[in-house]
């Protein structure tokens, strides 16, 4: 599925993907703070919310692992249309349930679809920007997929908002058939729009061929995990849970919160590429990841430290979590970039998933003991929880090509 130097880019379907990806995004963003706060409202515990977000974490794994070798198959047109198509049945699920089937095993079943619908999205437009970008170009391509996962995170964020202010003005299930809506539509125009399969199907993908022979592919998805882990260990229960139990924020001031700080997140991803230039690094490598992860560890560090000597929440959550979300959103943006950039030719698909995979796993090892370390220690365990995750993530870049002309080298 590579766009080699003869290939006349897709364009057109391209630009259809990525409209449905963001709807998609939107739509993902705002089940989030729905379903967080709807249980939580209802006298969940932070452990027990954590939990209906298991199933949704865990089959992103199972998607990432499976899907890559599916897009590789079928083309990933196919692909997309069933994570739209997962999406609508997972959104209708929980709109139109009897209030008396709102409970864990169900909830973590509707999140296990959701989770299947959101990674074959990603995995799509992800692996669609390889294919409209030739071979060589490494700075077109870093550019790209800035932008990309810039916007999807933006729009992740305004998902958030959507989410908190429909749940204060119509409440949850109206909301909620409201974004079946939306994903419903995208899914019509992607049937009737789009073109061919997007990339070259071949019968001849081999399921085993999605854990990659590439060594770089394989470190960057192990620092993938522990980047990832290190975000949501605070971020996804703790940190809503401490405003609004220990701090007296309301769940749309919550989720404003939230909203912004990701609207800004995807802002500065999107300009990733020009934040290197103006440092000198046109072309990030390993040793970018490194020294990226090394500086985010600081800022939950500082965050706990300062929350322990007992200066203002408010002030100290806001000024960090600030910090961080720089930090993060350019080291993120550099490995979006790295894993397109270590891909295998036609098995960009594969790679892609696998790599996505590991950030799944990130994402369920964070969410996870987000939930049980706030519940056990507060909300300063998460914090340096998340600082071990980030030096482990330093640990792993350090051993990736040190710049992208070595990998090139490494990878020939």
């Amino acid at each position: 599925m590579s766009a080699g130097p003869g290939r006349s880019p897709d364009l057109r379907n391209y630009v259809l993907v990525t409209g449905a990806y963001w709807a998609d995004t939107v739509t993902d963003g705002a089940i989030r703070v729905l379903v967080l706060f709807y249980f939580y409202e209802r006298g969940y515990s932070a452990f027990e919310v954590a939990t209906l977000f298991l199933f949704y974490e865990f089959f992103g794994i199972v998607t990432n692992l499976v899907g890559g070798f599916l897009a590789a198959r079928f083309g990933l047109k196919a692909t997309l249309v069933g994570g739209l198509a997962t999406q609508c049945a997972a959104l209708s699920m929980l709109a139109f349930a009897p209030d008396a089937w709102l409970v864990v095993p169900y909830v973590m079943a509707a999140q296990a679809l959701s989770g299947i619908a959101k990674d074959l999205t990603k995995m799509s437009s992800k692996s669609a920007v390889r294919l409209i970008v030739p071979d060589g170009q490494s700075d077109a391509l870093f550019r790209l997929v800035a932008i990309l996962t810039g916007s999807k995170n933006a729009l992740k964020g305004v998902g958030f908002f959507v989410g908190g202010i429909l749940l204060t003005v119509v409440g949850f299930q109206p909301a909620l058939r409201l974004l079946l809506l939306l994903v419903g539509t995208a899914l019509i125009v992607i049937l009737v729009a789009m073109k061919g399969t997007l990339g070259r199907a071949s019968k001849k993908a081999k399921f085993g061929q999605i854990f990659s022979n590439n060594p770089a592919v394989n470190i960057l998805a192990a620092a993938r995990v522990f980047l990832f882990a290190a975000r949501d260990v605070w971020f996804v229960v703790g940190l809503p849970v401490f405003l609004r139990s220990e701090q007296g924020w309301s769940f749309w001031q919550v989720g404003a919160f939230l909203a912004l700080w990701v609207i800004g997140y995807g802002v500065v991803q999107a300009f990733a590429p020009r934040l290197l230039r103006r440092a000198g690094i046109e072309e990030p490598g390993g040793r970018t990841a490194m020294r990226l992860a090394l500086l985010l560890a600081v800022f939950p560090a500082l965050i706990a430290s300062a929350l322990a000597a007992d200066a203002d929440p408010n002030v100290v959550i806001v000024a960090g979590l600030i910090g961080f979300g720089v930090v993060f959103a350019v080291n993120s943006a550099v490995h979006s970039f790295l894993i397109l950039h270590y891909a295998d030719g036609d098995r960009v698909a594969m790679n892609v998933g696998f790599y996505y995979m590991a950030n799944a796993a990130g994402r369920l090892a964070g969410t996870v003991l987000s939930g049980l370390l706030y519940q056990w220690q507060g909300f300063e365990a998460c914090l340096w929880a998340s600082v071990v995750f980030v030096l482990g993530a330093a640990v792993l870049s350090r051993a990736l090509p040190a710049s992208v002309s070595t990998s090139r080298v490494a990878t020939a």
